[in-house]
């Protein structure tokens, strides 16, 4: 299964790429990035809506919005938001491979720290010489991406 899991991280990430460049060009037709960050967002979540509406009739479950503390739900939004701006103003400014190179590193970093810490319920995971160098293979993955 650990191979079906890795495949589907694969095709998100080649999903993210495909959304730097597409809300790119959507910006110079808005004429704004936040407003197609905005469209993004609002079209996004019609579709979550629906296919949350539709989960839970199909596994007859109920979803529990009052149980997550307020905070996660404007904290997760407001970063989303951050990240999908950030990557579609910068996409044309440095290339989708690029910009894409770099929020994987970001990604990376920031989940070793995470992972490092075990914030969020998530399992301590100690930053190994085998992880720190991965993670410094990326980072200069991704500059030499940019740079050359």
């Amino acid at each position: 299964m650990g191979f079906v899991w890795s495949l589907v991280g694969i095709l998100a990430g080649a999903l993210i790429a495909l959304q730097g460049p597409i809300n790119a060009q959507l910006a110079r037709g808005l004429g704004m990035p936040v407003a197609a960050a905005a469209a993004s967002f609002v079209a996004g979540s019609v579709v979550l809506i629906f296919i949350t509406l539709v989960l839970s009739q199909v596994q007859g479950t109920a979803i529990a919005w009052r149980v997550p503390p307020l905070w996660m739900f404007v904290v997760g939004g407001c970063l989303g938001a951050i990240f999908v701006t950030c990557a579609l103003v910068l996409t044309p400014k440095l290339g989708a491979a690029a910009t894409m190179a770099f929020i994987v590193a970001g990604q990376l970093l920031a989940g070793l720290l995470l992972d490092r810490l075990g914030y969020f319920d998530l399992a301590v995971r100690e930053i190994t010489l085998g992880r720190m160098t991965g993670a410094v293979l990326l980072l200069a993955g991704a500059l030499l991406i940019r740079l050359y």
